[in-house]
């Protein structure tokens, strides 16, 4: 399962704010649950009761003792009704609890003796009670979205959500992630839905009522969590890779962007199944995408779910695909996840962590080391400021097994992937897990698993970095000085940890005197170490850990003069990252300022991006630096160095720009036309406003929101109170910039306490789906403070539909209750 980095930075952000521990110790130990029968095959049949958003269902489930002799069996099956338990068509004695069933076999079964459980029963998602995902609070299982036709903006669909433990809301299993299964499920549905579940379709019978039956199979064994199924109205664009269909379900209007947003996964799989060296095992691979589904993605196998932010339009993906990251991530799943599973939630690292690093592979491969590098820098920030030193990796005490969707699960962990891998080498990397995959397939893994092949392969003891990295918590902070000596000829360069608990890693150290550098292998042992290296001219830069790929803090004292030296003979992105930044501290020198000048043509967009933000054309020697920034805001080949190009230049306030605004607005990026909207707001409203009149259509709104937003905040726009009012959200806490915030908290100031009956409801909508949602880290206290304060200024006006008003908040309220 994927959740972006906003939603973490989010949570962990809401945690705070409203007084929520950030990490909560447990003195309770997680262990693998025990296996005491085994799943060997379910079978299902469905149909839906939509007025009560109920699942009629009858189960078939095989299993067999896994070692010890039994005569009792007891799965999972949440908040069902239960009408039938019976072998082989004796009914069967058992108790239900409303969680466990736990069904007398009156019979005694051994080892390979195979049995069959018949269980008709329904499924009733809406009477569950358990905590949820990350994402969604309210783990039902099964989500009937729009089921009675009411929402006119919204199709009537279901989807199911099996991690952690929530598929056992919609039939009966052994909910467990080291419990695995072959499956087949007929869904039966109204003729004008389609379905989607793992494995193939292999027969689809149309009924005299009106419905069909879809039979679906899986012939291959996978966790209980896994197991998926989707109805709804979709377009189902066709994809191969090789002789496996590659399916993509989308609402019919995104069938035209279907290819442009999922079309690499065929060359994805191509790729992962040759980094690995074990091919895609699965019969087919589809991608659906849900309505009200903000998990960010979940990894069923060959039947993905992606969120709506899947979604997007020309003007968005010619900018660049956001979500393609994602689909790489649940597609390398299926080799870690799927086919090697977790044994346990406490090993989550296993599955979440390899998902993670998939994002950092397909990017090199396809995009190149500075664009993989830039992602990763992301993702280790995300970590940073997640406020998760005290977590291991792999954690055997947590308060919920949600809690182990984190930020140490995913980007640490994929972080410590990328040391392992630099440590071993790539070619033994990719041999060990081919290995760990082979020696796993359909089975369990953790993280022992993986050291012992990885440790085969490479021949290298590698329990001193499992120890510290995937049974320790932290990282190190380390303070790096240098010390030269002119008459000795040396560099002494001191590194300093200055976290608790000491670290031991290898560091590369280059030394650059002129030309090509010397270069040493070093390792770090304790808290307090010294390196000296001999030099025949004073080092103009001495780059500490020249592989960039330790995982730590990182203040080193450098000159301006190392920075320049650095960003004009460093090979990687850090390298020069690192540079622009020092060079931005240092910009009243002129060689500093010239050199961050050059930086805005650096090879790599990303770092063309940062410069233009850290630049200050205000500088007297600005004079060159602002040409560039003009050429690259009309021609630079990335659009998304064009729209920071222009949004520099809209801090001149100089009118010379407005036919480049002007000429941006004709642009097909959305943040082309963006950044040119809101520079032309500045310098020419009448004609920014001409042009923010003229977009009707939604889905140009919604693409060109960052820009319209703030514009129709300070225009007050009485005609899109509404589309301001259901984004408001985004602006006040899905981001860090201040002023961004601000802007947002002044539309909340002027939405809140307004007459408008629909912004009303789309402002109260979203604090309630959210505070839902996210109700495990505190933010339904935050969107019940919020709900009373809208209540009180709508108890407090004089307007004629005040009542209309207040029943709206109070219907809001009643729902957070």
């Amino acid at each position: 399962m994927k959740l972006r980095i906003f939603f973490l930075l989010f949570i962990f952000g809401i945690m705070v704010s409203f007084g929520q521990e950030a990490t909560v110790l447990n003195t309770t130990y997680r262990s693998e649950n025990e296996k005491i029968n085994s799943l060997v095959h379910t079978k299902l049949d469905i149909k839906f009761d939509f007025d009560n958003r109920y699942l009629l269902g009858e189960a078939w489930i095989t299993l067999e003792p896994h070692f010890y002799n039994v005569q009792n069996l007891t799965l999972d099956a949440k908040a069902m009704l239960i009408h039938k338990v019976s072998r082989d068509g004796k009914d069967l004695k058992y108790e239900y609890d409303g969680n466990k069933l736990k069904i007398d076999l009156e019979n005694i079964y051994a080892k390979g003796d195979e049995y069959t459980i018949y269980i008709k029963y329904t499924a009733r998602p809406e009477e569950v009670e358990q905590e949820g995902s990350a994402a969604i609070s309210d783990a039902k299982g099964l989500y009937f979205i729009d089921h009675d036709g009411s929402d006119p903006d919204k199709p009537t669909q279901i989807w199911t959500q099996g991690e952690t433990e929530s598929s056992s809301c919609w039939f009966p299993t052994i909910d467990s992630p080291n419990q695995k299964s072959t499956q087949e499920i007929y869904i039966t549905v109204p003729n004008k839905y389609v379905t989607l579940s793992n494995g193939l379709l292999e027969k689809q019978t149309e009924n005299k009522d009106g419905t069909r039956t879809d039979y679906w199979t899986m012939d291959q064994k996978h966790a209980p969590y896994l197991f998926f199924m989707a109805v709804g109205e979709f377009s189902i664009v066709k994809d191969k890779w090789k002789e496996i269909d590659v399916d993509y379900y989308v609402e019919k209007e995104y069938e035209p962007y279907a290819m442009d947003i999922f079309g690499l996964t065929p060359e994805m799989i191509q790729f992962y199944s040759d980094y690995t060296g074990v091919d895609y095992v699965w019969p087919k691979y589809a991608q659906i995408v849900g309505r009200d589904y903000i998990s960010g993605a979940m990894e069923n196998t060959t039947a993905v779910l992606h969120g709506e932010m899947a979604y997007q339009q020309p003007g968005d993906l010619i900018d660049e695909n956001t979500w393609e990251t994602v689909i790489a991530h649940e597609l390398f799943h299926h080799w870690f996840g799927d086919l090697v599973t977790t044994e346990s939630w406490s090993n989550l690292t296993v599955n979440e962590s390899f998902a993670n690093y998939s994002e950092y592979l397909w990017l090199e491969f396809k995009y190149g080391e500075d664009y993989a590098d830039s992602h990763l820098y992301d993702e280790v920030q995300g970590y940073f400021n997640s406020g998760s030193e005290s977590k291991e990796l792999v954690r055997f005490y947590y308060e919920t097994r949600e809690d182990m969707f984190d930020a140490v699960s995913y980007n640490k962990g994929g972080a410590v992937l990328h040391m392992l891998r630099n440590y071993v080498g790539d070619d033994a990397f990719k041999a060990g897990l081919k290995l760990y995959l082979k020696d796993n397939m359909y089975g369990t893994g953790e993280a022992h698993k993986l050291r012992i092949a990885l440790e085969e392969i490479s021949g290298k003891d590698l329990n001193w970095f499992f120890n510290q990295w995937y049974y320790g918590n932290g990282h190190p902070k380390l303070d790096i000085s240098y010390v030269y000596s002119e008459e000795a000829k040396m560099v002494t360069v001191k590194v300093s940890q200055l976290q608790e608990n000491s670290f031991e890693f290898p560091l590369i150290v280059e030394v650059y005197e002129d030309g090509a550098p010397k270069v040493y292998d070093v390792w770090v042992t304790k808290k307090e170490e010294a390196f000296s290296f001999k030099y025949t001219k004073k080092p103009k830069w001495v780059n500490v850990g020249a592989s960039k790929t330790l995982l730590a803090e990182i203040t080193d004292h450098k000159s301006k003069e190392n920075y320049i030296y650095q960003y004009n003979h460093g090979k990687k992105y850090l390298d020069r990252r690192e540079a622009i930044e020092g060079m931005g501290d240092n910009q009243s020198d002129e060689i500093a300022f010239e050199t961050l000048t050059a930086a805005l043509n650096d090879p790599f967009y990303g770092l063309r991006i940062l410069a233009i933000d850290k630049i200050d054309i205000s500088n007297t020697n600005a004079k060159n630096a602002i040409k560039i920034i003009e050429k690259l805001a009309v021609n630079d080949e990335k659009t998304l160095v064009r729209a920071a190009a222009i949004s520099k230049l809209k801090m001149l306030d100089d009118p010379k720009y407005v036919s480049i605004y002007k000429q941006s607005l004709l642009s097909k990026s959305n943040a082309v036309k963006g950044s040119a909207l809101s520079a032309l707001y500045k310098i020419d409203k009448e004609a920014a406003m001409t042009f923010v009149n003229s977009i009707t259509n939604k889905e140009e709104m919604e693409g060109m929101k960052s820009a319209l937003i703030p514009i129709y905040i300070k225009d007050r726009t009485e005609a899109h109170m509404p589309f301001v009012a259901d984004n408001l959200i985004m602006g006040m806490f899905f981001t860090e910039d201040k002023e961004t915030q601000n802007i947002y908290k002044e539309g909340f100031q002027w939405v809140a306490p307004s007459d408008n009956v629909q912004a009303t409801q789309n402002l109260v909508d979203s604090f309630v789906q959210v505070g839902k949602q996210y109700a495990q880290f505190g933010a339904d206290k935050m969107a019940r403070q919020v709900l009373q304060q809208i209540l009180t200024l709508k108890e407090e006006s004089n307007y004629a539909n005040k009542d209309v008003l207040v029943e709206i908040v109070k219907g809001a309220q009643k729902e957070m209750q």
